[in-house]
């Protein structure tokens, strides 16, 4: 009898400091970052120049440009968040959301990458138009990546350093990378988008699946901007094993992208 209380006693005191780590890290993210969803010229005008930092100045993955605005064919179909340094008022990432609807719109995966998909059933075409988009183009500047873990190049587009990480530190994630990955589940839940695409790193992946976002490989690794596979994900599965710690957060990010998405429709 004492060892039954004793375990139901333990369990209970596992599930309250759950929960305390679940809201402690939404707080923590909204105490200094907010999502912002760029509907308007000047804020995707900040999103083009964050992406030339990254993309054409850093990584050198994109010519630099005269207008040191990074932008291609697949902006005019696309929507974005940015992330706001609450602080400073800087921006401190962005990502994109390429939305494909009519005839000849493609996602970028389709245009480039197609033949590095081995599973039909994944294939962009298999779903309806209305309900797939990919992500993409996510950076983040070199200053906000100012702790030892983030300052290798990798940080700039999400990943994670691994020699400093481990599923139980979930602390000490990058924040900024993980807000734009839900601001962009957010974009994409608020308007019914069912099917993900990504092309990323096989080391983000597993970061990912860290916490719970488990993208399925759906093809070989392959060189694209560095090593690269694509990736599926759909809104059961991120919704179903989105970690505890994390669902908070995002439940968090989906109530200001809803609201800020109604303010402009």
């Amino acid at each position: 009898m004492f060892k039954s209380t004793s375990a139901k006693i333990s369990k209970l005191w596992q599930s309250y400091q759950r929960l305390r780590e679940a809201t402690a890290i939404s707080k923590h993210f909204s105490t200094f970052l907010t999502p912002v969803v760029a509907n308007a010229e000047e804020l995707r005008s900040e999103v083009y120049k964050i992406r030339h930092n990254v993309y054409c100045e850093e990584l050198g993955f994109e010519p630099l440009r005269p207008d040191q605005m990074e932008t291609d064919e697949f902006d005019a179909f696309s929507q974005y968040c940015l992330i706001r340094h609450i602080g400073s008022d800087a921006y401190a990432g962005t990502v994109r959301l390429v939305t494909p609807r009519e005839e000849g719109q493609l996602l970028p995966l389709e245009k480039y990458c197609l033949h590095s998909i081995s599973h039909d059933e994944f294939t962009p075409n298999h779903f309806d138009r209305h309900e797939i988009c990919e992500i993409s183009r996510l950076a983040v500047p070199a200053h906000f990546r100012r702790r030892a873990m983030d300052r290798f190049a990798g940080a700039a587009t999400g990943a994670i350093n691994e020699s400093t990480y481990s599923e139980a530190e979930l602390r000490c994630f990058p924040f900024i990378a993980i807000g734009l990955y839900l601001s962009a589940a957010s974009l994409a839940l608020t308007q019914g988008i069912q099917h993900a695409f990504v092309m990323m790193e096989p080391r983000l992946a597993r970061s990912m699946r860290f916490l719970g976002i488990k993208y399925i490989k759906i093809g070989p690794t392959i060189e694209y901007h560095g090593q690269r596979a694509p990736y599926y994900i759909n809104a059961e599965i991120l919704l179903r094993d989105l970690a505890p710690s994390f669902k908070y957060m995002l439940r968090d990010i989906q109530v200001q992208v809803n609201k800020q998405m109604k303010e402009n429709t």
